[in-house]
């Protein structure tokens, strides 16, 4: 039996780890061990020079062992398969995120950073990400059969399976989109705002993105904007 151990930056408490989990149980046996707080944009971040508790915690999947950490999504991954599990998982699913991970915004996404620990670690990898509405149809419709296309799936050392639902409803999806670059673009062209004066001449500033619409075909970035399911190969360090 498949051992899988599922990871997220939103949160054990997310409804998308959640969901990930109801799916990933008919795959294997499934731990969760995930951050006990929001650690979104924390990319592969890992704890060094202080301690990652960890605690029992609450589930709302039957059959699922689950444990909230202090740390960041890698440490969950760290921590997790080389402390927590008794022995080291097949696959690592990290999400499913609210908010795309696509295009450049990967290099911030600690959803991606953990599947990139995974891997390091000598795991298979997937993330998962959705739109940050609340209409979950494309995900709940195809997630199982992701699943059982891509759980088995090795892309090559230090490479990860990353997968993004659209946002639309089921009849509006066109299908998925299967080997998918990774766009240049961005989905937010990004500024800064000042809020207020500080004293000693400081400014506090806030980040102000703009949504940005423009991508390129044959990208996740413009499947996703054309309601296609993204699958496609991140790689990180060759």
């Amino acid at each position: 039996m498949r051992k899988i151990l599922l990871t997220n930056d939103d949160g054990i408490d997310s409804g998308g780890i959640i969901r990930l989990a109801e799916a990933a149980r008919e795959f294997g046996e499934v731990w969760v061990i995930a951050p006990l707080h929001q650690r979104s944009a924390a990319s592969h971040c890992i704890t060094l020079r202080e301690p990652v508790d960890i605690f029992p915690h609450s589930f709302p999947v039957e059959g699922v062992r689950a444990y909230s950490c202090s740390g960041t999504p890698a440490d969950c991954v760290r921590v997790g398969s080389l402390a927590v599990m008794p022995y080291k998982p097949d696959v690592v699913l990290s999400g499913i995120n609210y908010g795309y991970n696509a295009a450049t915004d990967l290099q911030y996404s600690a959803t991606v950073g953990a599947a990139m620990e995974a891997v390091f670690q000598g795991y298979g990898a997937i993330a998962f990400s959705e739109d940050m509405n609340d209409c979950h149809e494309v995900t709940d419709a195809y997630l199982r059969d992701i699943l059982d296309e891509y759980i088995d799936v090795r892309p090559g050392y230090a490479s990860i399976v990353n997968v993004n639902f659209p946002g639309c409803k089921l009849s509006e999806c066109n299908g998925v989109l299967r080997d998918r670059k990774t766009s240049r673009s961005s989905f937010f062209n990004d500024r800064y705002k000042a809020l207020e004066e500080l004293e000693g001449g400081g400014v506090r500033y806030m980040v102000d993105g703009i949504h940005n619409y423009e991508s390129e075909e044959g990208t996740d970035f413009y499947a996703l904007m054309h309601n296609y399911i993204s699958v496609g190969t991140v790689h990180n360090i060759a």
